[in-house]
């Protein structure tokens, strides 16, 4: 049930003036912040961990980076599926618990010497597993706990709260890597899921689900539903060429920085963290120019633009040479242009698919749209391993920044750069007749 200090509309959702007011939605913003610092540590303490502490090599990286991103591919489908007939509530919570447990062993098990590359790896795939569920839970209970006039505000300030996650995430699980300990660093992130796993547990809202038949259709068909919804719509079916675009050469452009900032630029853990948390501050100005450069400019011109400047940023950064006082800020300025750019095309992306989506649909479109992006991911992280033993860093880093500039270009070719000041409503509320934004 709402709180009693929440003003309601009559369908029991938040009323447009009171987003803030509402205790259920302040409750999934501070679980989805610390979820996301969680997560934003842990990405770089594995890896760190083994860069710094196993001395792994840049296939052993790969491998370790394709292991955790792999469960996006296997089970994203399977996920968005699921989601959609249970409670979003239900699912992050036990997502939070089982990914604190995870992160604890694997801090308790390096703390007795036990965590070797194997042990590594299977604390990877867990997390990774669990965090497929969380985030498409998150994206669709936010259709589910406020109208659909909100949706912008209510996207810029999750977005906003994952931009605080990239900014102290990293740094945080840098500093403790170098400070402390790898142990240490994965026990933080346990506990910033176990702080998740208590703010969204409160939640009281009843949500509103679609209703379950009798006899409820086979999962198979479920997920062959949703898949036949992304591919025969066009606005949702460019996303998904786009995002696999870049999410491949993302993730293989990501392996190679992570071997090229401490082995050829001689950075610490602590710069390593530095570097990527720049992303951060860049995110949280994105988050703000979402909400107000489309519109200005219009959707396609500034998701076109976004996209471009920012996966173009780390063009220059094979050419950097010299010491940590001459390269960490150009770095920083690398970051935090890829992390406006970024984070601009993400809220764009997200109100593009959620306003496309009937809620019946949403965690099953959501989980496609991952499964054909984020699914890329191990398999660009494997090739980036690959080019640095061949080629090595700075020409692997060069090829894989290259390629992430194929994402604007398949946007800039769709229908999406042509979209106006305003988002098209879609056929289920245009029978509700309700604005798609406020």
């Amino acid at each position: 049930m709402p709180s009693p200090s929440s003003a309601v509309s009559d369908s029991g959702r938040p009323a447009p003036s009171s987003l803030w007011r509402d205790r259920d939605f302040r409750r999934l913003w501070v679980g989805q912040t610390a979820s996301q610092l969680g997560e934003h540590t842990s990405l770089l303490v594995l890896p760190l961990f083994a860069v710094l502490t196993l001395d792994a090599t840049a296939g052993q990286l790969g491998v370790l980076r394709a292991v955790g991103q792999a469960p996006i591919l296997l089970l994203s489908l399977l996920a968005g599926a699921w989601v959609d007939r249970w409670r979003t509530r239900t699912v992050m919570v036990l997502t939070d618990a089982g990914r604190t447990l995870a992160l604890g062993a694997a801090a308790l098990g390096a703390l007795l010497g036990l965590l070797g590359l194997p042990a590594l790896l299977v604390a990877a795939f867990t997390v990774g597993a669990l965090s497929v569920f969380f985030d498409v839970a998150y994206q669709a209970s936010l259709v589910r706990l406020v109208r659909r006039d909100q949706l912008v505000r209510g996207n810029s300030a999750l977005e906003g709260s994952r931009s605080a996650a990239q900014i102290g995430g990293p740094a945080l699980g840098g500093a403790l890597v170098s400070v402390l300990s790898a142990p240490i660093a994965a026990a933080g992130s346990a506990l910033f899921f176990a702080l998740s796993f208590l703010s969204i547990r409160r939640i009281r809202r009843r949500e509103v689900i679609p209703e379950r038949s009798a006899r409820p259709p086979h999962i198979g068909r479920r997920i062959h539903e949703g898949l036949r919804f992304v591919v025969g719509d066009t606005s949702l079916r460019t996303v998904c060429l786009a995002s696999a675009a870049f999410q491949f050469c993302f993730a293989a452009m990501m392996t190679v920085y992570l071997l090229f900032l401490p082995r050829e630029l001689h950075l610490s853990g602590t710069a390593v963290g530095l570097a990527l948390a720049a992303t951060g501050p860049g995110a949280l100005l994105g988050s703000v120019l979402a909400a107000r450069l489309p519109g200005r400019f219009g959707y396609g011109v500034v998701l076109v633009s976004a996209a471009a400047l920012g996966d173009g940023a780390f063009l220059c950064v094979p050419a950097l040479h010299g010491s940590a006082a001459v390269t960490l800020p150009v770095l920083v300025a690398v970051g935090f242009v890829f992390g406006t750019g970024g984070q601009l095309v993400n809220v764009m992306v997200m109100a593009v698919r959620q306003t496309a989506t009937p809620d019946g649909m949403q965690g099953r479109a959501a989980a496609t749209i991952t499964f054909v992006g984020m699914g890329m991911t191990p398999l660009g992280s494997l090739l980036g391993g690959f080019l640095a033993q061949e080629w090595g860093l700075r020409t692997s880093l060069l090829v894989t920044a290259t390629g992430m500039l194929l994402s604007p270009v398949v946007l800039a070719l769709s229908p999406l750069a042509r979209l106006g000041r305003t988002l098209p409503a879609s056929a289920e509320e245009g029978r509700d007749r309700t604005p798609p934004f406020a």
